[in-house]
């Protein structure tokens, strides 16, 4: 038996890729928590000083993105998402671990996050030695008015 290998390849995007993150956004984010960004809302933190997207592709379609921002020795990891068809297959962690690349190539010293609770997502976080720094208390709320707290974490990248 063979397995097929898939080349995960990263890339640097750019507002003209707000349409393929808007579409792994929408696939990836579940609408109850209201938590993608809109096109705009992405297109216009791109034009801002010290933000940069990475791109992960497969076979030339972006398939997950990492969107985070740099000010002087600290960064933030604004949004994080891959596609469900391609979830559990190693593409988070290759963004997550791209992302810690760049914030070291830039001079960051510690990387941030805000994660709601229940994401599974922390797992990822965890295994990357990120450590919890605080907890916003229901700083989340879902379409049903349910709420979630916000958990903050970080990363030392010295």
């Amino acid at each position: 038996m063979s397995a097929r290998v898939r080349l995960v390849e990263l890339a640097a995007g750019a507002a003209a890729d707000a349409e393929a993150i808007d579409r792994v956004m929408g696939a990836a984010f579940d609408p109850r928590y209201g938590e993608a960004w809109t096109r705009s809302q992405c297109v216009g933190i791109l034009a801002m000083p010290g933000v940069w997207l990475t791109l992960a592709r497969v076979e030339g379609a972006v398939v997950g993105f990492a969107l985070s921002r740099a000010i002087m020795d600290e960064a933030e990891l604004l949004l994080i998402a891959v596609d469900p068809a391609h979830a559990r297959t190693g593409i988070g962690a290759t963004l997550l671990r791209g992302t810690i690349a760049e914030c070291r190539s830039r001079g960051v010293k510690r990387l941030h996050l805000e994660v709601r609770a229940n994401n599974p997502a922390v797992a990822l976080y965890a295994a990357h030695g990120f450590r919890r720094a605080g907890v916003r208390r229901n700083y989340y709320r879902n379409r049903d008015g349910e709420t979630f707290d916000a958990h903050t974490y970080a990363l030392a990248l010295e």
